[in-house]
């Protein structure tokens, strides 16, 4: 199996602000690309495109190819079961949805401290080895966000895990909140094949401070900066598949020109991807990757993805000569259709779930000061 995966995550939308409206015409096409090339992998979550990827996915992939042709990954989130009766009610909802007959690689969505404690209350793990004894499931395993410790505790408890799907890019590598690198050896300790996920951090690494870019490019001038970032992740050892969440045709088509045929990076090239995040990590703001997760159940609507995107492009410009950007406008756009950062009552709902542990409530603050002046 080629390295490349389609995640189906932040696909093309025919409403910017509708997640769920998705442009199935571009994606019908986007799949045709990727398939053409000898890529099979694609990666959907009940969640993902507002629930309506998988249904996505039904029409652009397994109503259009030979279901031996490609394959197909989903997930069970524990913040949609609580009972016994949910697993199976989420799942067989998924196999409609999606059409598939069967998942080829299925995971526990997310596992992190709070969430390993639900998935083990209503026995998940012995569930999911159930579903692949019945031949619903080829691959079971799951995805995770914490630390290298808890990471090597589940492993050890769990055998029957077949791979892990990590975030894994080179800004995060050093990170003592996403521990890439402890995560990744973990893994690779338990001679568990690793899927990545986040390899371009939610497009963080495609559009990086042009210190950093120039590093690239000055080595480079024809690869794109995103390209280095999923040949990162590719060229470590017992990595099976990169996913790569493509929004449009033309990131298709880069991603597809490159990891049609690997180069890996050398010592040196890796060094220099390092350089970057140094770089990096000295200009972002907030390390948000546009997941969303934390939108879903927000009891103000707060736009918090979008918010954070438009604060940290701020947070480049230099305002004490610009004193506004066109994002003041931006903002109030979103305020027509979503809560104002300033409408957060501190539930801490976001917080929860959000896979990169960020402190969203008192972003939030900073945002609702920042865009109230």
């Amino acid at each position: 199996m080629k390295k490349l995966g389609f995640g189906l995550m932040r696909l093309p939308q025919n409403d910017a602000n509708d997640p769920a409206n998705i442009d199935i015409g571009q994606v019908k096409k986007m799949v045709d690309m990727f398939m053409e090339k000898g890529f099979t992998y694609f990666d959907t979550a009940w969640m993902y495109n507002g629930f309506a990827s998988e249904k996505a996915a039904k029409t652009a992939l397994v109503e259009r190819y030979p279901r031996d042709s490609f394959t197909l990954a989903t997930k069970l989130h524990a913040g949609y079961v609580n009972s016994l009766e949910d697993r199976d009610k989420v799942f067989n909802t998924q196999l409609e949805k999606t059409g598939a007959g069967y998942f080829d690689y299925y995971l526990l969505h997310g596992i992190e401290k709070e969430m390993l404690e639900k998935y083990e209350k209503f026995d998940c793990f012995q569930w999911l080895q159930k579903k692949k004894e019945d031949g619903l499931v080829r691959h079971i395993g799951f995805s995770f966000h914490d630390t290298p410790e808890l990471l090597d505790k589940i492993l050890t408890a769990h055998p029957e895990m077949e791979f892990v799907q990590l975030q894994i890019n080179y800004l995060d590598w050093e990170s003592p909140w996403i521990h890439s690198r402890g995560c990744y050896e973990v893994a690779r300790k338990h001679n568990k094949p690793v899927i990545v996920m986040e390899p371009v951090k939610g497009g963080t690494l495609a559009k990086i401070p042009e210190t950093a870019e120039n590093l690239f490019k000055q080595h480079s001038p024809d690869m794109s900066i995103s390209s280095w970032a999923i040949r990162f992740a590719a060229s470590l050892e017992g990595v099976m598949v990169v996913l790569s969440g493509m929004s449009d045709i033309a990131q298709m088509k880069d991603n597809l020109g490159y990891m049609e045929e690997l180069v890996p990076l050398t010592d040196d090239e890796k060094a220099m991807c390092f350089k970057a995040a140094e770089i990096i990590n000295e200009k972002i703001a907030i390390p948000c990757t546009g997941c969303s997760y934390c939108t879903d159940g927000c009891p103000k609507h707060i736009a918090i993805p979008q918010y954070f995107s438009l604060y940290n492009e701020d947070m480049r410009e230099r305002l004490d000569e610009k004193g506004w950007t066109v994002n003041f406008t931006n903002y109030d756009i979103l305020n027509g259709k979503f809560g104002k950062a300033s409408d957060c009552i501190g539930c801490a709902h976001c917080e929860g779930v959000c896979p990169q542990h960020l402190p969203i409530i008192e972003n939030l603050k900073k945002i609702a000061s920042h865009y109230g002046k």
